[in-house]
């Protein structure tokens, strides 16, 4: 089949990338929008070798598919490299990327740029929900250190693997 009925059958995918350590709710709530958009999410968890992080790749692989369980079009796996790369080998022509205030767009705009030049690759902006708008990784992380309530911060799962790793049990 050509023509226009054939394009309508293509499988729309997305990728929404990251280090997610850990995952915390306002990564969900952009997969979880980004899930409704589109046929099939990847959730590119990013592999960086020179830096070492709290929750070992398998280990953040596995809160994210625990915590997108409901989602069955929701797929996740590691990346390294370049993240065009990534969505060239899966045919995965957008990134859904959530924005949390003017200087993220600074920075993601020129990510966009170059992977757009790169490979075509297109970026779409998505704004946080205001609930999760000063919300990040490393921030939950520092509040979990010192002993601070990030309940409502993060999905269960999380919660618990965190405390277990801070030795909070």
């Amino acid at each position: 089949m050509t023509g226009p009925e054939s394009e309508g059958s293509q499988v729309r995918r997305a990728v929404c990338p990251g280090s997610f350590d850990p995952i915390t709710n306002g990564h969900l709530d952009i997969i979880a929008r980004a899930s409704r958009l589109y046929d099939e999410v990847y959730v590119a968890v990013m592999i960086n070798k020179s830096k070492k992080g709290l929750f070992e790749i398998d280990e953040r692989i596995d809160l994210i598919r625990t915590v997108t369980a409901d989602y069955a079009n929701v797929r996740v796996e590691a990346f390294h490299g370049l993240l065009v790369d990534f969505c060239k080998q899966r045919e995965i022509p957008a990134i859904v990327k959530g924005l949390r205030a003017v200087s993220d767009f600074d920075y993601e705009l020129q990510m966009a740029q170059m992977n757009n030049g790169l490979t075509g690759v297109e970026t779409l902006f998505v704004p946080t929900n205001p609930t999760y708008s000063f919300l990040s990784s490393s921030l939950v992380k520092e509040v979990a250190q010192w002993g601070g309530d990030i309940s409502h911060l993060v999905p269960a799962p999380v919660l618990e693997a965190l405390n277990k790793r801070l030795h909070r049990d």
